[in-house]
């Protein structure tokens, strides 16, 4: 499989962590054990490193660091060559094979949803999990708007924060090869993540769920206080249900998405019924099963599909559990974050 630019998911699974970035194995995992998943595809770490050498990319960002005479060190640095970077690799066009192999597999995709134009995401997937370090873009619709958005995905591996790493590590400052997940997006009525233990205690009877209406990123993002679900793992049922804000919510615009208000009448209804809560922490349990650890899951709604079809699985990865705090780190914290 090495030196092939793309895979379609039902292609993959978990040994192809190095190849299309962790990301797309889990969905191609997800796809291969029957879950719902959108339909699309991964562009592999191979097709960036080929962007990167075929447009000289690597050459001419080697030659922007020599300007700092022992590397970048400081913040200020490190936000200058992220931004001088960034520029560099935006700027290239992309190369033919490339560029065919993609736009090819668009119109494949576009064809098998019948829909023109069809909407996706493109969302980074590296061989090692930076959650929230590289972009995503959401509502990406076009040949040509396809395009500029995975260089932007493949740009976001120049941020500050990763250079500052690869600079602290020894690594490469010029490359950092991720992978690229594109996938058709969901209208999602409602969207929000599972944990399949508590978080914050590791109690693995439990598992949490958090919801907004609209798209998920309003919740992944932490910007607004969502409805929270706490159910026992073994019987599914809830423990505790909490009415959040729900200010907030992340909906569709003409290009993109845009942050909208939440009507007042939504503000006060949960956004899940009790048979979706089901389905999604069934959908969860068979995760944690089959990978072996509690899993972080990314889910949503789609409000063009009839229950239980309607749920669909975004991502799933291993969850990272708050380590245990002693009483008197627990006060700590408690008053930092009062102050």
């Amino acid at each position: 499989m090495t030196g092939k630019y793309l895979f379609w998911f039902e292609e993959l699974g978990k040994e192809h962590f190095n190849l299309v970035g962790k990301k797309c194995a889990n969905i191609g995992e997800m796809a291969k054990i029957g879950l719902p998943v959108p339909p699309g595809f991964a562009l592999s770490v191979e097709a960036y490193k080929a962007f990167m050498l075929e447009t000289n990319a690597v050459q001419e960002i080697r030659e922007y660091l020599k300007t700092f005479a022992e590397g970048p060190k400081t913040i200020e640095q490190f936000n200058e060559a992220s931004r001088e970077i960034r520029k560099i690799v935006e700027a290239k066009e992309m190369p033919g094979e490339i560029r065919e192999t993609i736009l090819s597999s668009y119109r494949d995709l576009c064809r098998a949803c019948r829909v023109a134009d069809v909407a996706v995401s493109t969302r980074s997937a590296g061989p090692v999990s930076h959650p929230g370090q590289y972009e995503t873009y959401l509502n990406v619709k076009g040949e040509s708007e396809l395009l500029d958005k995975v260089k932007k995905v493949w740009a976001s591996s120049f941020n500050p924060r990763s250079i500052a790493f690869r600079a602290q590590k020894g690594l490469p400052l010029e490359s950092d090869p991720i992978g690229v997940a594109v996938l058709k997006m969901v209208n999602a009525r409602a969207a929000g993540v599972l944990f399949t233990a508590d978080p914050n205690t590791g109690d693995t009877s439990r598992l949490i769920v958090e919801a907004n209406w609209g798209l998920g990123e309003s919740v992944v993002g932490g910007e607004v206080v969502p409805d929270t679900y706490i159910l026992d793992k073994e019987s599914a049922k809830a423990i505790q249900k909490t009415l959040g804000q729900k200010k907030k919510y992340v909906t569709f615009s003409d290009s993109g998405i845009a942050e909208d208000d939440t009507p007042a009448e939504k503000r006060s209804t949960f956004c899940l019924s009790d048979d979706e809560l089901r389905e999604i922490v069934k959908m969860g349990k068979i995760l944690e099963e089959y990978f072996g650890v509690p899993q972080d899951v990314e889910w949503a709604v789609d409000q063009d599909m009839a229950f239980p079809g309607n749920i669909i699985l975004l991502q799933t990865r291993p969850e990272i559990i708050a380590p245990r705090q002693n009483p008197v780190d627990q006060v700590v914290d408690y008053m930092m974050k009062l102050f």
